[in-house]
């Protein structure tokens, strides 16, 4: 899975002695979607393990793990509703674009479009809908556009205040970008379809399958070499299964858990700390790292805005 956003029943807000810990939960789970751009593109530039095939065979695992949990519980009747195939679509979309935005730009790059997914989902949502846009939604893209070219500023090798991009970059920038618009797309369909009643476990269940067939029949079509999975060695196996298991499945169970016990208003506020699991990966497993002035000033602006915006939200 590579969504970061799954739709669970509305409750009530438990303010129990126990909110700690689903907040480590949270947070975990903000680890968890942190460090998929990173393995992702380890996985793919260091690894060499084909794009679609990683998306296939991830989802595969992460289907088999999860499905006996889930498919004695759920009527089958679920799959008649038009909403879970939307959902499902998106999730497709965002997966794919996701991976290879991974393959082809650094992984705080990819993280920083990712960061800006809340105020997608805003402008979207005035613009297509007439929805109220939420307050200081212009400034904060404002700020965060400015933290991000400032981020963006030299190429990682201390070159100052200049914004250097390849064209490799502007690829995976430009995926990326249609990736956050996918899941901004996918969180305005969430509370659209309430109506349907539709289990978290459900929509989840259906992604991973739709995920791994479709993703699979594209690697069969394009004709990607799967026997490079035959010779890489045990510290690529163990960051895949690390791909798989903390990410694609972990991390979303733990933001269902938490996201039930605490609401999407919590659990959202504390996003950016992604963009902080991002860098410190980024710079353990690929060497990625900022630094310019600029570069971590830009970071922090993007840190501060997005947690600020996000928990300004929470009192309106």
């Amino acid at each position: 899975m590579s969504s970061s956003v799954t739709p669970v029943p509305t409750t009530t807000r438990d303010d129990s002695s126990n909110d700690w810990i689903w907040m480590g939960m949270a947070l975990l789970a903000h680890t968890g979607w942190g460090a998929y751009p990173v393995l992702a593109r380890y996985l793919q530039t260091v690894t060499l393990l084909p794009s679609m095939s990683l998306l296939a065979f991830g989802n595969l695992i992460a289907l088999a793990v999860f499905a006996p949990f889930v498919l004695r519980r759920l009527d089958g009747r679920f799959l008649l509703q038009p909403a879970i195939w939307a959902f499902a679509f998106f999730v497709v979309l965002r997966a794919i674009t996701n991976v290879l935005a991974a393959r082809y730009t650094l992984a705080v790059y990819v993280q920083l479009i990712t960061l800006m997914t809340p105020l997608l989902v805003a402008l979207l949502s005035f613009l297509l809908f007439r929805d109220r846009l939420p307050p200081y939604t212009w400034t904060a893209i404002g700020f965060s556009l400015l933290g991000s070219l400032l981020l963006m500023s030299g190429d990682l090798a201390g070159q100052g205040f200049t914004l250097v991009l390849t064209a490799s970059d502007w690829l995976g920038i430009g995926l990326a970008l249609v990736s956050a618009i996918s899941l901004a797309f996918y969180m305005i369909l969430i509370p659209r379809t309430v109506k349907s009643a539709i289990p978290g476990e459900a929509v989840m269940l259906v992604q991973l399958t739709v995920l791994t067939l479709t993703t699979g029949m594209i690697s069969l079509m394009i004709g990607e070499d799967w026997s490079r999975y035959a010779v890489i060695g045990a510290t690529d196996w163990a960051i895949f299964f690390g791909f798989v298991v903390f990410v694609m499945l972990g991390s979303n169970l733990g933001q269902i858990a938490a996201l039930r016990h605490l609401g999407a208003p919590l659990v959202s506020s504390t996003m950016a700390w992604r963009l902080i699991a991002t860098l410190v990966l980024a710079a353990l497993l690929l060497g990625e790292r900022l630094t310019s002035f600029w570069q971590a000033l830009g970071a922090l602006i993007v840190l501060a805005t997005i947690t600020i915006y996000l928990r300004l939200q929470r009192s309106f």
